[in-house]
């Protein structure tokens, strides 16, 4: 079965102006009160989620294991006028970047369970060497805690339209175990009531517990820890019950 990752342009098909700046929202809050000039995003993909943050005059790095997405999210930048710097790497192993140091070091898209829970946490450690005293470590992520304790399987999403074509999207979720998850994607494509094209797609994840994320960071001498629903448009939500959080933690506090 085919990785979505490896398919630029279907990981794409969601991604418009409006959507650009509701995750330009979600930095303004992030970036509020906080000292943050410089980003690495160490699974920076398309750069959905990371690329406004250059917009808001953030000197923003990033790194990804896909050739494709990385080339995307040059040509994405460019179009925008942004100058940013891309690398090719696993975020297991960020030795690319050369132990700089950045104002914050990010994952974004819910990439760190693509990896089993150990791995897990030494691409936090290989993350951590990247941030420098005082700064900050960011993380999204898909709320696991509750998928695990309700394991829904079946999710169908509003449909979005690219000219006269409408592209639905459903997701059926296998649950092999607590450790280890498959996600199937399938995308039709209709135009005048008929489906002339489909797309399938897997993906594994290994679900990880807020807890031992936490535990981690503090491990690593991170305090100041925010928890937000993602995007952080809300104040006041209940961060146990979302689908989607973020954290922030401060290094050295």
């Amino acid at each position: 079965m085919a990785d979505l990752y490896d398919r630029a342009d279907i990981y794409d098909l969601f991604d418009n102006e409006e959507r650009f700046q509701a995750y330009k929202k979600h930095w303004e809050r992030v970036l509020s009160g906080r000292d943050i000039r410089s980003v690495l995003d160490v699974s920076i993909g398309s750069g959905n989620v990371t690329l406004p943050l250059a917009e808001l005059g953030v000197e923003l790095c990033g790194s990804d294991l896909s050739g494709s997405m990385l080339e995307n999210c040059s040509k994405k930048a460019r179009k925008r006028g942004f100058s940013i710097e891309l690398k090719c790497s696993d975020f297991r192993d960020l030795s690319c970047w050369e132990r700089r140091r950045f104002d914050c070091v990010a994952s974004t898209g819910n990439s760190l369970p693509h990896v089993e829970n150990e791995e897990l946490l030494t691409a936090l450690e290989q993350m951590d060497a990247l941030v420098q005293e005082g700064g900050y470590l960011y993380f999204d992520i898909r709320n696991w805690d509750r998928i695990l304790q309700e394991r829904n399987r079946f999710f169908v999403y509003n449909p979005m339209f690219d000219g006269d074509t409408r592209i639905n999207l459903v997701q059926v979720w296998d649950y092999h175990d607590d450790r280890a998850m498959t996600f199937h994607l399938l995308y039709t494509f209709e135009k005048e009531n008929r489906i002339f094209r489909k797309e399938t797609f897997e993906e594994e994840y290994y679900p990880v517990k807020r807890e031992m994320l936490l535990s981690k960071l503090r491990e690593l001498g991170y305090g100041e820890i925010e928890i937000l629903c993602f995007p952080a448009f809300f104040e006041d939500v209940d961060t146990d019950r979302v689908e989607w959080y973020c954290v922030v933690a401060r290094k050295g506090r």
